[in-house]
């Protein structure tokens, strides 16, 4: 018990101490609170929530994710200070009251020996973790790319200093507890139910007993007061507001983005707010997510973006935020008892892209989800990027110009390719493929989807489901020309405006169609008919299509032989990550070959494509390599290994058609034409074919009706000649009958080896307007959109121009309201007569061939 003076002294450092805790915390719940109102439910099913974030936290699922080890040792400190909440209440009592609890009686014993233990534990774990932190090999994890921007504060290593202090701190606080429990020991008597502080006991002296008890008992609560003052600006807070984001954890599927009320005409602003441009833009959980991150830098480790060299860093978004928020409350002195103004409603002096991350950065994402998933404490780092991204395509009109081609392909042709919409159902020629018209109540409507519907690649994985079907006598349909494109790409670009053009089109369709089951082959596709329509009145049942053609399998409609080929699967994002699919394709895959090797990043681990995020359409930002390149080598020295020295075929089996194109075009794949690249649905009806004995397709009847990549067909490519080039030998050699005309070939080939003059500048994306447009010459009209010539393109030995010339805003139509419940109508996608829409540029166009070819940067 502590002399009275001392009782005096330690109550009132207490109440100044607990005073300046309590504004601190009361702040932080300002400035989360600036955040706006998040458009999707955070407090129903309360119970629900609660029994959640109980057993994530206590159990630390999540933490022990991707680093069991580290997480053994965190679990240490966690647990210890879990049970220290009551030791501490406990030895504030005996300060002031003669109490004791003796291990004579079974709840003291208990209660001894769980405080002796946690107090050895909680050492070892702080010590382990900085040792990992700033010893090991491991530090390295919590480093950042070179090109990664980063605050201010984490430049002069805050963050070092702030662990540093963490750290200290928990030394002393349990340090100095055993020491106080060493010291009772030594006056008392030995206990063997208090090991660790019996040990203790030993270096001291009764005499000096008494004097190390008080120390201990200051030592370890007024470090506990006094750390709570400074608890709410330190990354400690986690222990607080990784439980309450587990509470208010988003219930839809990370897939599945936050619906957005577009409202152009707001008669309360000066201009609408559509996206995020400074943090109170943000809603308030994700600047809750600043508060519970808790560095541990696992989002960068499984960041595609950051893996391949780029500035894109989703652990530095989130530190970034924090350190921003900080200053920001800093503005205010603590002792001073007053809020800052950005706490009291203020706007935040600087935009988003100038501290949290790089406009580069916002445009490397592939919105694969690795970080969602990986998080201890589920934080949303690629919602912030699409925040951004929709107020710099709808509010500021800045993204990357190849875009512009594939939002006017969506708007005009109703696909990114920009194809005439009356070709969408040219994939089928020579198959029996009825559409809804003929067919109104299929028990399935297969969703073919934009790539399959234009990409020669991709059309050789809807044709072998096709296949299938018939195979299996399986009554489908497909909508044919009334299929658009599911918006998933202008969506995840930030387009939100078309996306709900293209969206309200297809809502409007499937519920006048009101089909059983939609089946797609594009997860894309899959997760936006699954998952976004339903924002917007569209709920459909919705499977990939292995997941249907596992049924038919299972239920011996379908009967595959198995080969001798060696097997690896890549997950697509979208469809495992996003949508946990990960069993059926590969139990197909299993049937269908003995060998189906692994590849080390597999499952919820899997890493992206790089197609995601509309990153299919545009220049992979600078960085050390293609992210498609490095996915590929990880799948080659996967199937060489588990292949051995056999020259048995050696398969790479995709789930969506942009993996396939993406790592089938990928430069590394140019040398290794010993691994094909397939769709499960393709092996499938080899294995199919196998066990019937054909060695042709049935169904493809007539002659001179095979898909060939066709001058329409390879128009986006030519907008990536690298890519283009891939495609056409990897499609020449594979299938000498596809031969391309040697024109398309030797135009598309020049690209590569003869870079084209600069291109003239086109005109930003537009809308169309609502009133309908005089008639134009469509030759006229093409030439009005290039009629000022653009600068080229600045490279690494040419210096930029000295003054960027304003770039004009996108302004969308301003007719109406979107609210995200109720759509509207959309005018600019209207059904179009062929004339009305507007050919594509030909691959010798210069316009169509302007992209410079993606280089590594060269390292400083």
């Amino acid at each position: 018990m502590l002399p009275l003076t001392q009782k005096i002294a330690f109550f009132l450092f207490a109440l100044i101490t607990l005073a300046l805790a309590f504004e601190g915390f009361y702040r932080l719940y300002l400035r989360i609170h600036r955040g706006t109102l998040d458009p999707e439910p955070r407090f129903n099913h309360l119970p629900r929530r609660l029994a959640y974030a109980l057993t994530t936290t206590l159990l630390q699922t999540r933490t022990f994710k991707r680093r069991p080890t580290i997480g053994i040792f965190h679990s240490f400190i966690f647990y210890g200070f879990v049970f220290y909440g009551l030791v501490n209440l406990v030895d504030a009592i005996e300060g002031y009251f003669p109490f004791s609890i003796s291990s004579s009686n079974p709840i003291g014993a208990t209660y001894n020996l769980l405080a002796d233990i946690f107090s050895f534990l909680v050492l070892i774990g702080v010590i382990a973790l900085i040792i990992r932190r700033f010893v090991l090999p491991s530090r390295r994890d919590f480093r950042f790319n070179s090109r990664t921007l980063l605050h201010k504060d984490v430049q002069h290593a805050k963050i070092t200093r702030d662990s540093l202090i963490v750290s200290t701190f928990i030394l002393f606080h349990v340090g100095s507890r055993a020491i106080g429990a060493g010291a009772k020991l030594a006056a008392e008597g030995p206990d063997k139910l208090q090991p660790f502080a019996t040990a203790l006991s030993h270096l001291f002296t009764p005499a000096s007993a008494e004097a190390l008890r008080i120390f201990g008992y200051w030592g370890a609560l007024a470090s506990v007061f006094a750390f709570l003052a400074y608890f709410p600006y330190t990354k400690h807070i986690h222990i607080f507001m990784a439980p309450a984001k587990y509470f208010v954890a988003r219930e839809p599927n990370s897939g599945t983005l936050p619906p957005v009320a577009l409202n152009f005409e707001a008669e309360t602003e000066s201009e609408p707010k559509i996206g995020a441009n400074k943090l109170e833009d943000l809603s308030w959980p994700r600047l809750l997510d600043a508060y519970a991150c808790i560095q541990c830098n696992r989002c960068q480790d499984v960041c595609p973006a950051t893996a391949t060299g780029k500035s894109l860093s989703p652990a530095a978004l989130e530190i970034n935020k924090r350190m921003e928020l900080n200053d920001l409350a800093a503005q205010q002195n603590p002792f001073a008892f007053g809020s800052a103004p950005f706490e009291k409603g203020t706007p935040s002096p600087n935009p988003l892209l100038t501290f949290a991350l790089t406009p580069e950065a916002a445009w490397a994402c592939t919105t694969c989800g690795a970080c969602i998933e990986v998080c201890p404490t589920q934080n949303e780092q690629m919602l912030d990027i699409i925040d951004i991204r929709r107020n710099q395509v709808m509010i500021e009109g800045e993204f990357p110009s190849q875009l512009q081609s594939a939002f006017r392909g969506m708007e005009r042709a109703h696909n990114p390719w920009g194809i005439n919409h009356e070709q969408r159902l040219a994939w089928a020629d020579g198959l029996a493929v009825k559409t809804t018209n003929e067919n109104p109540t299929p028990d399935v409507l297969y969703w073919v989807g934009c790539a399959a519907s234009y990409d020669p690649v991709a059309q050789k994985t809807a044709r072998a489901f096709v296949e299938l079907l018939h195979h299996a006598e399986v009554n489908f349909a497909v909508l044919g020309k009334r299929e658009c494109c599911t918006g998933d790409s202008a969506r995840r670009a930030g387009n939100e405006y078309l996306y709900r053009q293209l969206a309200d089109k297809n809502v409007e369709t499937l519920n006048t169609i009101r089909p059983k089951l939609i089946v797609a082959s594009c997860p894309h596709c899959m997760n936006s008919l699954g998952h976004d329509y339903k924002q917007i009145g569209g709920d459909y049942k919705v499977l990939h299509h292995t997941e249907y053609l596992e049924t038919l399998v299972a239920n011996k409609k379908l009967t595959p032989a198995p080969s001798e080929a060696t097997i690896t699967y890549h997950d697509p994002c979208y469809l495992g990550r996003h949508n946990d699919v990960y069993d059926a394709p590969r139990n197909l895959l299993h049937i269908l070959s003995n060998k189906t090797p692994e590849l080390p990043r597999n499952r919820e681990n899997s890493f992206c494509c790089g197609a995601g995020g509309a990153q299919f359409w545009k220049e992979e930002e600078p960085g050390d390599e293609r992210i498609s390149d490095n996915r590929f080598r990880e799948a080659q020295q996967t199937l060489t290994t588990a292949a051995g020295g056999e020259a048995a075929e050696k398969i790479l089996a995709v789930g969506c058609p942009f993996c396939k194109s993406m790592l089938g075009s990928t430069p590394s794949k140019a040398a290794r034409e010993d691994i094909a690249i397939k769709d499960v649905a393709e092996l499938l009806l080899e294995g199919v074919r196998r066990a019937k004995g054909l060695t042709t397709p049935t169904t493809d009847t007539k002659p001179g009706h095979e898909i060939r990549p066709t001058t329409q067909n390879l128009v986006i490519l030519s907008e990536a000649p690298e890519r283009a080039v891939g495609e056409l030998n990897r499609v020449q050699s594979k299938d000498p009958e596809s031969a391309i005309p040697a024109q398309v070939a030797q135009n598309l080939s020049a690209t590569t080896t003869n870079p084209p003059p600069p291109a003239p500048e086109r005109k930003k994306w537009q809308p169309r307007p609502t009133t309908p447009a005089p008639e134009k010459n469509p030759t006229q009209s093409s030439a009005q959109e290039i009629t000022q010539p653009e600068a080229p393109k600045p490279t690494e030995t040419q210096a930029p121009p000295a003054t960027t010339p304003e770039r004009k805003k996108w302004q969308p139509k301003t007719t109406a309201t979107t609210q995200p419940t109720q759509p509207e109508p959309p005018a600019a996608v209207s059904e179009q007569t062929p004339a009305s829409s507007p050919e594509p540029a030909s691959p010798a166009d210069p316009q169509a061939r302007s992209r410079k070819k993606w280089q590594p940067k060269k390292p400083d």
